[in-house]
């Protein structure tokens, strides 16, 4: 039986590669993203290299946490691989510890990073990436906004007042309730465009939206800027939000909420339920991450672990993001519930992992 002591110096082991993995990428992410965020509002006035690190350092959270299976992979990899080589499993081993009292500290740790991922990462992401839009918004202001047509949300709506109108902006903020760079075209019962309104920021209440800074353009005629304006809708926050919302812009613990109150209004919801689910099954994701990189990294060699061997569990796990960012896809569509999407790699990956090592260590 393993005591507390060395069980502890594994975890403290992995917790200390783990950071030092996640500083890394830290870095490596921030100068990746602030060069392109500078190329990207380049031809924004006034603009300081501080305001564009800022805006970076906000949208930093969100991508880490992507990439939060790939650190808990190359942390375990690098661990169990350290500990070969300083022939420290060796001992532990031939003092009659078995793999699977070895593992232990190194997927409890593995869990306990993945649970602080939901708990603080998530949270920063989520609420930094909000910021971080307004922030870049504002930034761009000063220049002349570009509008990727493939990415710009679209939203239809018809009321009594205006009768039908089309909504459409440059960026989605606030969770969906706020749209930057807005152009409402009111349409006449004849599908002929009457008026154009052009707004930096549009702010949906209950039953209106509040525009700002706001051009007009009616019948082919330039009318006199505003400097606000309202339109009257029958869209409800929540139905907006769900539309334009992206759920990983959402902290884990408002998801739920927001599944109930977008089911209330007979909308699916099935990225936040999708979302949802993934994060509650990332802990247990890195865990079948733990075990993919204990098939390949607790043997041990004399010459040192091989190559081939570590490429293979990289590729494994590279394999199990894949598939599980394949079946999310058709969890967000609707095509397989959500629990299911999230959690059958997940366990599938954990029995493979738990299967091969049994065959590995008890024949």
């Amino acid at each position: 039986m393993m005591g507390w002591t060395l069980s502890r110096y594994f975890l403290v082991r992995y917790a200390v590669i783990t950071l030092w993995f996640f500083i890394g990428v830290f870095m490596l992410v921030f100068l990746v993203d602030f060069t392109e965020l500078s190329r990207r509002i380049s031809d924004a006035a006034d603009v300081s290299l501080a305001s564009v690190a800022s805006v970076s350092l906000l949208r930093v959270p969100m991508i880490m946490q992507q990439t939060v299976p790939f650190i808990g992979l190359f942390a375990a990899m690098a661990t169990l691989v350290s500990l070969n080589r300083k022939y420290e499993l060796v001992v532990a081993r031939a003092s009659g510890i078995s793999a699977w009292q070895i593992l232990t500290p190194v997927c409890l740790g593995a869990l306990l990073f993945g649970v602080l991922s939901l708990a603080i990462l998530n949270p920063l992401a989520a609420n930094g990436f909000a910021v971080s839009e307004q922030l870049e918004s504002d930034l761009r202001s000063g220049g002349a906004p570009r509008r990727e047509a493939d990415n710009a949300p679209w939203l239809r709506q018809r009321t009594s007042e205006e009768g039908e109108t089309i909504i459409g902006a440059d960026a989605v903020l606030g969770a969906g309730t706020q749209l930057a760079g807005a152009v409402f075209l009111s349409i006449d019962a004849d599908g002929n465009m009457t008026e154009r309104r052009d707004a930096a920021l549009a702010v949906l209440h209950d039953g209106y939206w509040e525009l700002s800074d706001v051009r007009v353009h009616r019948q082919g005629q330039y009318l006199e800027p505003r400097a606000t304006d309202r339109v009257p809708t029958s869209l409800k926050p929540e139905y907006v939000a769900e539309r334009l919302a992206r759920p990983e812009t959402v902290p884990f613990y408002e998801l739920p909420s927001k599944v109930q109150v977008a089911r209330s209004f007979g909308l699916r919801a099935d990225a936040f339920a999708m979302q949802f689910q993934s994060l509650l099954a990332t802990p247990f994701l890195l865990v079948a991450m733990t075990l993919i990189a204990a098939t390949v990294s607790m043997r041990f060699a004399r010459m040192g672990q091989s190559a081939g061997l570590i490429l293979g569990g990289i590729v494994a796990g590279f394999l199990l993001y894949v598939v599980s960012v394949l079946v999310k896809a058709f969890g967000n569509a609707g095509f397989v519930p959500a629990y299911v999407a999230a959690w059958v790699p997940v366990v599938v990956a954990m029995f493979f992992g738990v299967t091969f090592l049994l065959h590995k260590e008890d024949g």
